[in-house]
């Protein structure tokens, strides 16, 4: 990608040799390697930075002025937009070239970068783990490992257990006392038997 600077070395006016030294002199201080074009001794350079600059930025007359700044076939500026980048220390993004590292521009980058991708400084990171550890704090340890649930299940399964146990014996009762008055009406039937069969023989011999 080549940096191209369209100047006008012949001007008369005053300002633009200013604006033009401005945009040459902090490149060279940023070291960027650009190709200053010379409009005022050659007419294609002038027709073509004519034709590439935007209509929306060209002045009301539609002539601009130099100095204009393209990178290639892409046009990024003229002086005042120039002078906004270099005042926000985006000057390689107004170039279209990446910053080199270390340098303000490339340190911004990073920190964009850091907050579009959502990632979290250190003091978040650990408030998050504090409201990890009072979560855990308010949930008793039983309840977090599965013990007291477990417990209560088995209180349940053992209450269960115990009225089950109760009421078969309750039954088992129930039981043994209906066999014993069977037991009893049995007998008493056969003592009655016993006696009318000792009692009927007697009455024959009467008669």
């Amino acid at each position: 990608m080549v940096i191209k600077v369209f100047l006008a070395t012949a001007s008369g006016s005053t300002a633009i040799k200013k604006k033009q030294q401005d945009v040459v002199g902090f490149l060279e201080t940023l070291k960027v390697e650009y190709t200053p074009l010379d409009i005022a001794c050659n007419e294609d350079n002038r027709m073509w930075m004519r034709q590439n600059v935007p209509e929306d930025m060209k002045p009301s007359n539609g002539i601009p002025l130099p100095p204009q700044i393209f990178n290639e076939e892409s046009y990024c500026g003229d002086y005042e937009t120039f002078f906004n980048a270099k005042e926000d220390n985006s000057v390689y993004a107004f170039l279209g070239l990446p910053p080199p590292p270390g340098s303000k521009e490339a340190m911004q980058a990073e920190k964009s970068c850091v907050v579009e991708n959502g990632t979290h400084t250190k003091e978040e990171t650990h408030a998050e783990g504090n409201s990890d550890e009072s979560l855990r704090e308010e949930v008793p340890v039983g309840e977090r490992n599965g013990d007291t649930h477990a417990k209560e299940g088995e209180e349940g399964e053992t209450a269960e257990e115990g009225e089950t146990a109760a009421e078969e014996a309750a039954e088992e009762t129930e039981d043994s006392a209906r066999i014993e008055e069977d037991e009893e009406a049995e007998e008493e039937a056969d003592e009655d038997k016993d006696e009318d069969e000792a009692e009927a023989p007697e009455e024959e011999e009467d008669e």
